[in-house]
């Protein structure tokens, strides 16, 4: 699962002016398993982009990737 957990790093520290700040946890249950993700509170807006489409074009290759590993994946963005 650690690869989900990559995935939303790299995803996330490509897009912060401060990509030390990124912190991706991840909690696994037997199906589902949360990532949150941590980002500086200035980059908070250009995670969540504009009307929340960067958070869910996010969501969505999140999505993508767990259906490949046969697994359910949900990315919550902790303020």
């Amino acid at each position: 699962m650690t690869m989900l957990k990559e995935l939303i790093e790299f995803m996330a520290r490509a897009l912060v002016d401060n990509p030390e700040k990124v912190q991706v946890s991840e909690i696994e249950g037997e199906q589902t398993s949360v990532l949150e993700l941590r980002v500086a509170k200035e980059d908070l807006g250009k995670v969540i982009g504009k009307q929340g489409r960067t958070a869910r074009a996010m969501r969505t290759i999140l999505s993508a990737a767990s259906t490949k590993i046969r697994k359910r994946a949900v990315l919550e963005i902790i303020e």
